[in-house]
């Protein structure tokens, strides 16, 4: 695949702050419940470039390769703890967004297993994954997982 263009030669400024953004909100929750999320917006999207990046990242942070490979049944697998189920459920309810309006029972699962700060965090992140997402299938983006780290230590 060949990228369209260059996101940060088109628009440098504005995608330093959005990776500035995605940083930030990455940090803000427990590493594997992080990269579990983006692997899953990423896999409901077809970003390839996404979930090869975050399951380096994910296998970097210890995340073992049978629950990155159940990710797409986390429903049925017994591997995954409340509240990553509840942080996934939310995920899929967001990206899924335009399906319908069923995030309800979601969000109940949500309020039990995080604060109500720890709701706007994750919310944020799933909004930055399904914006990455959107970036790198609309321009083709394939970018080296070591090199997209350089990037984000260098907009930190």
């Amino acid at each position: 695949m060949t990228a369209k263009l260059d996101l940060f030669a088109a628009a440098p400024s504005l995608m330093k702050s959005w990776m500035s953004t995605s940083v930030a909100t990455a940090s803000s929750l427990e590493p594997i419940l992080a990269e579990l999320v983006k692997i899953r917006a990423s896999q409901i999207n077809g970003c390839a470039n996404c979930i090869n990046m975050h399951t380096v990242e994910a296998r970097e942070n210890g995340e073992t390769e049978q629950r990155i490979y159940l990710l797409s049944a986390w429903r049925e697998a017994p591997c995954y703890s409340d509240r990553e189920r509840a942080a996934l459920g939310w995920t899929e309810a967001l990206t899924r967004l335009s399906e319908g309006h069923a995030h309800e029972s979601a969000y109940e699962a949500l309020k039990a297993q995080f604060t109500e700060e720890e709701q706007v965090k994750l919310t944020l992140m799933i909004n930055v994954i399904n914006g990455w997402n959107r970036l790198a299938v609309g321009f083709g983006l394939w970018v080296d997982p070591a090199a997209a780290k350089a990037a984000a230590q260098a907009a930190a």
